[in-house]
């Protein structure tokens, strides 16, 4: 290795370093140089949440709780409730009450589904039941039969409406009472309680 021209002050006055110089030796053995990091990749974080999965071959009876979201592909009887989002797959079907902040139907879906925020059905849905939702968006093909309530008043409104129902019902079925109720005469019988032989005793002295 070529040694470098540098001198110490024990070296000064000399046309040349020598070799016990230590910043000759620092200079030898790579001592101060700048070393080249590798180019190392950073793994990025993904944005896209957490999804729990239940697989095309999966038959599940019974109520399930998801703290994110969840996608159905296979068959499912029961309640579902999610704090996030709820996905029917295509070729999935639910014979179940869904209720999550979202609600993505690609599949068949027998049951009501309340929907927080937003509900969408494409155009391979096939619900039947009622829905509530904030937000409703239907894909041209898709197929729905039941009642709907969208908007972020539909439950208030839904209430007030099923209160009505019962007050008018009950006051149709709710017979009058009578106030004044009608006297209920009195009816007396007089009975002739004469005994036979009296009176043929009372004849005979007649006669």
């Amino acid at each position: 290795m070529t040694q470098t021209k540098r001198v110490c002050r024990r070296c000064t006055g000399r046309s040349r370093a020598c070799v016990r110089c230590p910043i000759v030796q620092s200079t030898a053995k790579g001592i101060g140089k700048e070393k080249k990091m590798p180019n190392q990749t950073i793994p990025q974080q993904s944005n896209t949440p957490e999804m729990t999965v239940i697989g095309a071959d999966t038959t599940i009876k019974g109520e399930m709780f998801f703290e994110k979201s969840a996608r159905i592909l296979g068959n499912f009887e029961g309640k579902i409730t999610a704090q996030g989002e709820v996905h029917i797959g295509n070729g999935a079907n639910c014979n179940a009450a869904v209720e999550a902040e979202q609600i993505i139907v690609d599949g068949s879906v027998q049951g009501p589904l309340f929907a927080r925020d937003r509900l969408t059905l494409t155009a391979n849905a096939q619900v039947q039941g009622d829905l509530t939702a904030g937000t409703l968006v239907v894909a041209e093909g898709a197929s729905f039969v039941g009642h709907c309530n969208v908007g972020p008043r539909a439950n208030e409104m839904t209430g007030n409406a099923n209160t009505q129902t019962n007050t008018q019902t009950n006051t149709q079925t709710t017979p009058p009472q009578a106030t004044n109720a009608e006297p209920k005469a009195n009816i007396t019988t007089q009975l002739d309680l004469t005994p036979p032989w009296a009176t043929q005793s009372t004849g005979s002295s007649v006669a």
